[in-house]
Order: C-alpha cells, then structure tokens, then sequence
C-alpha cells in the first residue's frame, strides 16, 4: 500500500509545486513507483512537467473524479500520464475549478478523491498530491485522502503567520474525518541563509514549532536553476544536476524516504 503525501500550504509561491515534482522524481531515481496528482485547476504541476497546454488535455483529475461521482467504471490507469523522469502524473487543467463548485453540492464531498486514489494505491510506494494555494474542498479533499502532509514554507514572516491558519485547517481534518492523518514536516524553501532575515525567520520557525513538529533538517535554497525548470518542463535533477537546489532536494529525498 502506498504512502499518501499531500503537499500544501493555503499561501502561494512558496515552492509546493517545484517540492512536488523535484521530491517525486527523486523517490523516482531511487527505484519508487510514483504518481504525482496536480490538485490545483491552474495546471502548475502539468505544465512544469513538460505538459505545457494543459486545457488541451481531454483526461484530467477532473475527469476522474466525475466519474467517481457518477458511479461510472473508470479504466485501468484512466487518465495517467507517463513522465520520462520515471514517474507517472495525474494532470490537471480548468476544469478542475469547476470540479470544486460540483463538489461542494454532494455527498461525501470531502472523501472523493480519497475514493478515487483507493483504486490505484496498490500500483504504486508513494503519492504525491500538489494542492492549490487555498483551503478550499479540493485541498479538504487532499487532506482528508493523505497519510501524511509536508508544509513547504518561505522563511518569510508573513509565511509564518500564515501557519497557525493551515493548523487549524488540518487539525479539523483530522478530528472530523481522517483520524490518521500526520504531518511529516515544515520545509523552508527559497531562503538565502547568508542574511539575518533568513536566519531569525528559520530560529522563530524552530522555537514556535520544533517542539511539536518535524522541521526538515534541508533548507531548499534561493535560485534562478529552481524557478526555470518550470518552464523547461524537467526535474532540476536534468535542469542542473550539480547545483545547490539539485542537492538540497537529493537530501530531502533522503529525509522523507528514511
């Protein structure tokens, strides 16, 4: 059975998306059989792994997802995508936006996408969701399909702020219908730790939450390498092997493998 990980953080431009695919390809590089489902109607997931025109897709997580709410067979990898970094993608386009208003008027609302992701889990070690930057029913949905959720996070005091909200997100969640739920860890990304800034930011993050969470010891770096592989539809594992954001991402790898 795989482990289920939902990337989020309700802020946006804090890295979920580049965390998604670089944390994906490399448990792909380390023999992992991954899916990653872009749960996000902006598609940014899809286009940053080379699916550049994601509103020309016909079979999307939207797709899939109507067919779990109108109890219609769904085919065998139905909709899946295969990346040729070694691993497999559920896309994403606008559709998804409506998918969100459909949602909020059904029946068990919250666990759709938990029902659809039953029907694969036992193809693949590990599933990574990339959700949207809101706490909307597509991430309720995320959070109440996932084992575990990693919160990606600037070292920006604003950011932190921003953290007491997702908490009593997730804490809902999981008293009201996903008991196991957990949360793997904070990552700070984009930081420049030469500058007091950074440095006092990540002291707050540890003397706030070091005692009840999990602060990933790998902090992703500030780079240029990073935000271009969006565009280059590539892991920045192909984008740039040997820079600092390919090896912080290889140590993170790492820390949620063990």
């Amino acid at each position: 059975m795989s482990k289920v990980i939902a990337i989020c953080n309700q802020k946006g431009g804090v890295g979920k998306t580049v965390t998604t695919v670089n944390l994906g390809v490399g448990l792909a590089r380390k023999g992992k059989r991954v899916l990653l489902v872009d749960v996000d109607a902006q598609g940014s997931l899809t286009a940053s792994l080379g699916y550049q025109h994601p509103d020309q897709l016909d079979e999307t997580l939207a797709t899939v997802l109507g067919k779990v709410i109108g109890d219609k067979p769904l085919a065998s990898g139905e909709g899946i995508l295969h990346q040729k970094e070694g691993l497999d993608l559920l896309p994403a386009n606008i559709d998804l936006a409506a998918m969100e208003v459909t949602l909020v008027n059904i029946m068990s609302r919250e666990t759709i996408l938990q029902e659809y992701l039953n029907t694969v889990r036992d193809q693949y070690d590990v599933i990574l969701l990339d959700c949207c930057p809101s706490l909307g029913m597509l991430t309720i949905n995320a959070l109440s399909a996932a084992d575990e959720v990693l919160i990606p996070m600037q070292a920006h005091y604003l950011s932190l702020k921003g953290m007491e909200q997702l908490m009593r997100a997730i804490g809902r969640v999981k008293r009201q219908i996903n008991p196991t739920l957990t949360i793997s860890g904070i990552l700070i990304t984009m930081a420049d730790m030469r500058t007091t800034y950074s440095q006092e930011i990540v002291e707050l993050l540890r003397g706030t939450y070091g005692d009840q969470l999990r602060i990933f010891d790998t902090i992703i770096p500030r780079s240029i390498r990073a935000a271009e592989t969006s565009a280059e539809g590539k892991s920045i594992f192909v984008h740039d092997p040997s820079g600092k954001v390919s090896a912080a991402y290889e140590a993170l790898t790492l820390e949620v493998a063990s």
